[in-house]
């Protein structure tokens, strides 16, 4: 949804009805492009979030927490020193300029009697917060900028405050209808578009392209430069902004737009609280996004290098399989020494007393003798015997490895919330894989939440899935922290334990209570089991199942791994 002229028209309209005469007795700065107002106003306590990141700039009235941190920075002490304890007299907006400005009066923190004006300007980018005396020199601001270094304007402290340059039109200065469908059409030609939302968006101040096609819509126009449509459209944009109307988000082309209906209630807050919930929304789906992605793209730059490794292993692994045929030449080479010419050769071909002396080629090192190869093959043979216990060890500890860190794209691809993907940082961070951190990606840092190692084993473990299935209680784990926790702790030996054979997957407990439950309902669990695996996708999967009291997690072993016996298999 696009926070144009009349979005922010809206905000104002209804920040006027509760805020005006309100006291500024909290500051803070949740991030680094936001600040939030707390406000008592009316016997009401409201916290006004202004935001001016590029993505989901906005003012407006918020009832989610955000971190208040421990040490405020310039800025938020410049506010706190000047604003807390003062009034807000007047809160007004220029026509369909995305900018809000906050009048406040009265005696500050210091005592002093403090008459100001706080500046919001919300336009993508540029969107910014000033504070600036009855006089109109800026105070501070939340960024500076300076047309030395490139600057549309110059905002830093002392600075004439101005508004942002615009070589747009204002829709509130147009006199009538005549003079709108001139000035678009004047400007079709001159643009040489014949769209009516494109031209208007492009001509005037605070319109957005998305809220004129949705106005289209609800007026059942069409988007062409037509007298009828021009007409119709300044008749309903005019009287709109003229009533005292109510306004909500309705759902258009995968988004929101506005919809302007009769108030239903006196000065309502309903466009506040939508804009509120809407935003915070997309935001946490950008970190939740963020997030996961950064921790999936960590995960598979070391699956990579593990992999990589693997290969180095199994070469060497081949090559330790050769041992014993270089024993054999060592030997061959020594009982036959009595009837080899001393002299230097790339090659021998003798009788293989091991297998009814068959003639056998052997290459040599033609720069030493054949006594002197047959030792080197010796010591060959032994390097290799003594490197196969390391390399099968390695061989192993690998693929356990890989195993589990595929285990862990699973979970993520699964992840649906931030808490989701922090259970599944919190995990790697406690496992014995280092992941190596990308300091080159920026938001990476921004997007992780920060979490420190948990000792206490399960203290951290969020909710897993949880079903009724013909009824019993049935426990899904969204990821090893949690399959681990159902297992060894929340179930009892008498319960059942689903998991699908030969693929990552969710741990499934079925809570028995002592009863026995049908085959139907083994078969839902076990239906339960596939939908929350990898095989999701795949048919006939086996799906193993067992008591919890012959499932055991060996010592040492990685997050989710067990090992069970006594088990039936059904097939999904």
């Amino acid at each position: 949804m696009a926070y144009d002229g009349f979005a922010n028209y809206t905000i104002v309209q209804e920040l006027k009805n509760k805020l005006v005469n309100g006291k500024i007795d909290k500051i803070y700065e949740p991030n680094f492009d936001e600040i939030i107002l707390g406000i008592y106003a009316n016997g009401t306590k409201y916290a006004l979030d202004l935001v001016t990141n590029s993505q989901c700039y906005r003012a407006s009235l918020t009832t989610h927490a955000k971190p208040n941190p421990n040490q405020a920075p310039n800025f938020c002490m410049t506010l706190r020193k000047y604003l807390l304890g003062t009034h807000i007299t007047k809160i007004e907006t220029k026509h369909l300029e995305r900018i809000i400005f906050i009048e406040l009066e009265g005696f500050n923190k210091s005592k002093d009697f403090s008459s100001k004006t706080l500046v919001i300007e919300l336009m993508g980018k540029y969107s910014n917060i000033l504070l600036v005396d009855n006089e109109g020199k800026i105070i501070d601001s939340l960024k500076h900028f300076s047309t030395a270094s490139g600057g549309m304007r110059d905002i830093y402290s002392g600075a004439t405050y101005r508004l942002p340059p615009s070589d747009k039109l204002d829709f509130m200065e147009i006199a009538n209808q005549e003079e709108w469908y001139q000035v678009l059409q004047n400007h079709s030609h001159r643009m040489q578009n014949t769209s009516l939302s494109a031209v208007i968006s492009s001509v005037f101040t605070g319109i957005s392209k998305r809220s004129i096609l949705y106005f289209e819509k609800s007026l059942h126009l069409t988007d062409e430069i037509t007298e009828k449509n021009c007409d119709f459209l300044f008749a309903y944009l005019t009287q709109m902004l003229a009533q005292n109307q109510n306004v909500i988000g309705v759902p258009f082309e995968n988004d929101y737009a506005l919809q302007w209906m009769a108030s239903s209630k006196e000065n309502s807050l309903q466009f506040n609280f939508f804009l509120d919930d809407y935003y915070t929304q997309k935001e946490n789906d950008t970190t939740f996004k963020v997030y996961r992605d950064n921790l999936l793209k960590l995960i598979l730059n070391k699956l990579k290098k593990l992999q990589s490794k693997l290969d180095a292993i199994l070469a060497k692994a081949q090559e330790c399989k050769e041992a014993e045929q270089y024993q054999l030449y060592g030997e061959l080479i020594t009982s036959n020494l009595y009837r080899i010419p001393d002299y230097h050769t790339d090659s021998l071909t003798l009788e293989n007393y091991y297998n009814d002396n068959q003639p056998v080629t052997i290459a040599l090192d033609p720069s030493i003798s054949p006594s002197a190869n047959a030792k080197k093959f010796f010591k060959k043979y032994k390097k290799l015997k003594n490197a196969k216990e390391f390399v099968d060890a390695q061989k192993v500890s690998l693929l356990n490895d890989i195993s589990y860190l595929e285990s862990i794209v699973y979970e993520i691809g699964t992840a649906t919330t931030i808490a989701d993907v922090d259970e599944i940082y919190s995990e790697i961070q406690e496992s014995e894989i280092k992941i190596r951190k990308d300091s080159k990606n920026k938001d990476s840092s921004k997007s992780k939440t920060k979490l420190k190692n948990n000792k206490k084993g399960f203290a951290k473990v969020g909710e897993p899935f949880r079903f009724t299935v013909d009824g019993f209680t049935v426990f899904v784990g969204k990821n090893n922290k949690q399959n681990d926790y159902l297992t060894t702790k929340l179930a009892n030996k008498e319960d059942i334990w689903f998991h699908v054979k030969d693929f990552h997957g969710s741990h499934v407990i079925l809570r028995t209570e002592n009863n026995i439950p049908s085959q139907e309902t083994i078969n839902k669990c076990a239906k339960l089991a596939k939908e929350h695996s990898k095989a999701v996708d795949s048919s006939n999967v086996p799906v193993d199942y067992t008591y919890v009291k012959y499932v055991k997690k060996p010592s040492g072993s990685k997050p989710g791994m067990v090992i069970y016996t006594n088990n039936k298999t059904v097939n999904v």
